[in-house]
């Protein structure tokens, strides 16, 4: 692993957890403690439960509404279906860092801070990685796949020489942290004006967190790191009067700078989070879409490196998360386009505003857009069936073992051959091949799956539902075919 936020963190807890071998090399020496995400979205939040990321509180299953927005626009409800955690949970990003690192390092996993990656080679067994350690030598790490999430401007990317679909900055914008002279001179919340957007939320220590957005044109000088009084500036212009701010933290500016990588995956390289995907940062989307990458790619990788993955279970990766990056992409540019100022967006603006206070269904689906519940990945192979491919939610089970749930049966990481009811023997047998990587269980019935069998992946999306075709196909096409074991 490169990169050590939360979505190199997170991949790393996830292999080591899995029983890999696992090094991370991180150029920072501690965790940086600049505010940056703070949402995550209701898939992140299922998929982390599932993989038991999120212990406590956060994984209650209270799945109730919680209201966004969409475009600054007030009125978006996210919601997510009963027995799931709440669908959005706030946390800062530095708190997410070091509970993944935690976990990774009580895993096995062995982080080393302080070592920034300067050559990634691959080679026909593996790949070679250089950094240069804290003491300046270069040190070298030989491993069988190498993931990067080292961010927008990654080293992995570039060494590989992964292309890149990119879209120019149209506008300017700037982030900080400060102490408002007088702190009613701005309200909490999107405030728009004429001239732009001003974010602005208090923090528990008085300060106040703001965003702004300029759609007049790019920063001439993006690389210049921003000032005070260019903040003041900006915010008074926008405000249309003057806002004065003193002590200010965590100064910075962004864009709508767009980057997608062509591919997620060339051969033992791979690329996850920022590393492989940039976009607009209105809607929260983005540390969601890097966890959501880190969890979809830390089992295949695992079972690669066992060798217990099918021939083409790594190319999966590539194929389920760059259509959804694309996706993310494409909403926050529509989002944009609704701040923009002008006659055309102000009558978007109008149009929205309306649906979103009135039609249930149209809200659903940006809720579920926003969320990422919307996700479907393409059939891997064989015929999974009609629902392959979508997530089972959770569900209330019963089993010889007593009462338990679709999340509890998943903490394990193993993929779950589910049989319900009296029916599924002929299934249980087709799978024996696999008995000893599925995980095999039998529940009562009940109304909310209407199969009586099911295989699901360990995140939590259907393979293979007993109304479609071959199971053995579907299987084999997922994992490795073993010696058979004991009766499943």
């Amino acid at each position: 692993m490169v990169g050590g936020g939360p979505v190199g963190m997170l991949m790393a807890s996830e292999l080591a957890r899995y029983g890999v071998d696992t090094v991370l090399l991180e150029a920072r020496d501690g965790v940086s403690e600049r505010p940056k995400a703070t949402t995550l979205h209701a898939r992140a939040v299922q998929c982390l439960a599932r993989r038991g990321h999120l212990p406590g509180p956060a994984a209650a299953r209270t799945a109730a509404g919680s209201p966004f927005h969409f475009a600054g626009l007030p009125g978006l409800v996210i919601t997510a279906p009963d027995r799931e955690p709440a669908p959005i949970l706030k946390r800062p990003q530095a708190q997410l860092e070091r509970g993944f690192e935690e976990r990774a390092r009580a895993a096995g996993a062995r982080v080393l801070r302080g070592h920034r990656v300067t050559e990634v080679v691959e080679e026909a067994d593996g790949v070679r990685i250089g950094a240069e350690g804290p003491d300046g030598r270069t040190v070298y790490v030989e491993a069988q796949y190498v993931v990067g999430a080292d961010g927008a401007r990654s080293v992995v990317r570039a060494q590989a020489a992964i292309p890149c679909d990119t879209g120019p900055a149209t506008v300017s914008a700037l982030t900080g942290a400060v102490t408002l002279t007088d702190p009613r001179a701005l309200p909490e919340g999107w405030q728009r004006t004429a001239r732009g957007w001003i974010a602005a939320r208090r923090d528990p220590e008085g300060h106040t967190q703001l965003r702004t957005l300029n759609c007049s044109g790019a920063h001439p000088g993006r690389p210049t790191p921003p000032t005070l009084e260019e903040l003041r500036r900006e915010v008074s212009w926008i405000a249309g009067r003057d806002i004065a701010m003193t002590g200010p933290r965590w100064l910075g500016r962004f864009s709508d700078f767009t980057r997608l990588a062509r591919a997620f995956r060339t051969g033992r390289v791979f690329v996850a989070g920022d590393a492989a995907h940039v976009h607009f940062p209105v809607g929260g989307q983005g540390l969601s879409t890097g966890v959501l990458d880190a969890l979809n790619l830390g089992w295949k990788l695992a079972l690669a490196v066992r060798g217990k993955a099918g021939a083409g279970l790594l190319d999966t990766y590539d194929a389920e998360r760059r259509p959804v990056a694309q996706r993310v992409i494409d909403n926050t540019r529509a989002q944009l386009a609704l701040m923009r100022p002008g006659p055309e967006p102000d009558a978007l603006r109008t149009v929205f505003r309306s649906l979103l206070a009135t039609d249930q269904e149209g809200g659903r689906r940006l809720s579920d857009m926003i969320s990422a519940q919307d996700t479907v990945l393409p059939a891997l192979a064989g015929d999974g069936g009609p629902a392959a491919g979508t997530f089972l939610a959770n569900v209330a089970l019963t089993t010889v073992s007593g009462r338990t749930d679709v999340i509890e049966l998943l903490q394990e990481g193993r993929p779950l051959l589910l049989l319900l009811g009296d029916g599924g023997t002929r299934h249980r047998d087709r799978a024996r091949t696999w008995g000893g990587l599925l995980k095999v269980v039998r529940a009562e019935s009940v109304p909310e799956i209407p199969y009586e069998a099911a295989v699901v992946r360990p995140d939590g999306y259907l393979a293979w539902t007993s109304d479609g075709g071959d199971l053995g196909a579907v299987l084999s096409a997922y994992f490795a075919e073993a010696a058979p074991a004991g009766r499943p």
